[in-house]
């Protein structure tokens, strides 16, 4: 898997950064992706730590009302991965290219205009409150507690979608253990606090809310003062974020699809609620510990899969088919084994995963048999998250739209309907399951028809 760098001088900028200099395509995969699989799990361990703050309460009704909340988070989390994937991946190819200059105004336009979206979003949240409310299933019962835990997470909506710009945009220029430090210390901050505002205060769903927005708050701090003191090329100068049309095109043709990703997590979880919500609270809370307990696989596939996209763009960019043929082959083997470990340990402790976080027979006989269908596709899930990466990374929008409205989105959607018709909560249950198996074969042939010729010499 070694080749010679195909590009050592272009328009007379030298290529500066090790790692995308490096022959042994792994190795720089590995140096890429193992920093930001450990950012992930911290991430995980601060949601797992979360859920298992609020679930401390034993009131089932939080952990309900928490769980409705996190479509909102995910929302925000998809808007500010408009500009964050859009904007990382357009940079990955302009270095690949050598256009620094083009590099230092994207990036300064993504900072600036996600801190304005943010604001919208927030308002528009807070204005909107209680008809959203009722949209993603609050009962009487919930309502209050999932009131609390929205109200917050609009008012911070600036601040956790701005983290997402600089955790990407500094993985493109190569500095993924920068990245991973700062996603790190903002969910230490973050764990530290949940305790703290949950159960010592008496905040309930109100202070995981808080806990969270203050620990993106450091992140955002941390990831500014790495940019103004140790980038090369990344800039947040206001007097560089103007940039043409076409680049802002650019951005978001890849961006949207991004998020559209995270906006299908959104809806699919308030879909799945609101059909699990004629079998009780306590189905809505076992589904809510499921999802955060089978992130632990679709955590760590993500940022195996999202480790190459600096690689995979600046190799497009920079036209070296050898290398972005090996690293794909690589990532295929790679990602298909963590996904096979990371099925069978979830499936075999799925029970004491469970109990874990509440004992109560109920929820776990439940959320057993819903946690072994969630990570049964495992295998699927990590080919298709690929996929969709290597899209981004080549600027191919059409592919990754496709992709990112399958497996959690209108396929999701048909597949849940169906199957809830047809097998009522075993449907719903099982309905994940199914759509990962059809939207593999989907990213199978989009890749045949879109990207086979690109790793052709």
């Amino acid at each position: 898997m070694e080749y010679n760098d195909p590009v050592q001088k272009k328009r007379g900028i030298c290529v500066e950064n090790e790692i995308f200099q490096e022959t042994n395509v792994a190795k720089a995969y590995m140096k890429l992706s193992v920093p930001l699989v450990c950012s992930m799990v911290v991430t995980l361990i601060y949601n797992l730590a979360d859920t298992f703050f609020v679930a401390q309460t034993n009131d089932t009704n939080i952990v309900a009302g928490v769980s409705l909340g996190m479509p909102v988070f995910t929302l925000l989390m998809a808007m500010g991965n408009i500009f964050g994937q859009g904007g990382s991946s357009l940079v990955s190819r302009l270095l690949g290219q050598q256009e620094e200059e083009g590099v230092r105004c994207v990036s300064s336009f993504c900072f600036y205009i996600t801190i304005l979206v943010g604001i919208v979003i927030g308002a528009f949240m807070l204005l909107f409150r209680l008809p959203l409310l009722a949209m993603i299933g609050a009962s009487p019962e919930t309502f209050s507690h999932a009131s609390d835990y929205f109200v917050y997470l609009a008012i911070g909506a600036p601040i956790i979608m701005l983290s997402f710009i600089h955790s990407n945009l500094l993985r493109s220029e190569g500095m993924s253990k920068e990245s991973m430090a700062g996603t790190i210390l903002g969910a230490v901050v973050n764990i530290i606090l949940d305790p703290i505002f949950i159960s010592v205060w008496g905040w309930g769903a109100g202070g995981a809310a808080i806990a969270t927005v203050i620990g993106y708050l450091t992140s955002d701090l941390f990831f500014a003062v790495v940019v103004l003191r140790k980038s090369r090329v990344l800039s947040v100068a206001i007097g560089k974020s103007k940039v043409s049309h076409g680049v802002v095109f650019q951005i978001l043709k890849i961006g949207v699809p991004a998020a559209i990703v995270n906006l299908m997590q959104s809806a699919s979880v308030v879909l799945m609620n609101q059909f699990l919500l004629p079998y009780g609270n306590q189905k809505i809370a076992a589904m809510g510990i499921v999802l955060k307990i089978s992130m632990i696989a679709l955590l760590l596939l993500t940022g195996f899969a999202f480790g190459g996209q600096p690689l995979f763009g600046y190799y497009y960019g920079a036209g070296d088919k050898a290398r972005l043929s090996a690293l794909f082959r690589f990532c295929v083997r790679f990602i298909g084994l963590v996904a096979i470990l990371l099925t069978a340990g979830i499936y075999a402790a799925a029970p004491l995963l469970m109990r874990c976080f509440m004992d109560s027979e109920g929820i776990v006989a439940d959320g057993t048999v819903m946690l072994r269908w969630q990570v049964l596709t495992m295998l699927f899930v990590g080919l298709i998250l690929l996929m969709t990466i290597l899209f981004q990374a080549m600027g191919k929008a059409t592919g990754a739209f496709i992709l990112s409205i399958s497996r959690q989105g209108v396929l999701f959607l048909l597949v849940l309907m169906v199957a809830y018709h047809l097998a009522g909560y075993d449907g719903v249950v099982v309905s994940q399951a199914i759509s990962d198996c059809l939207t593999a074969i989907i990213a199978f042939g989009l890749f045949q028809t879109q990207l086979r010729k690109e790793f052709r010499a």
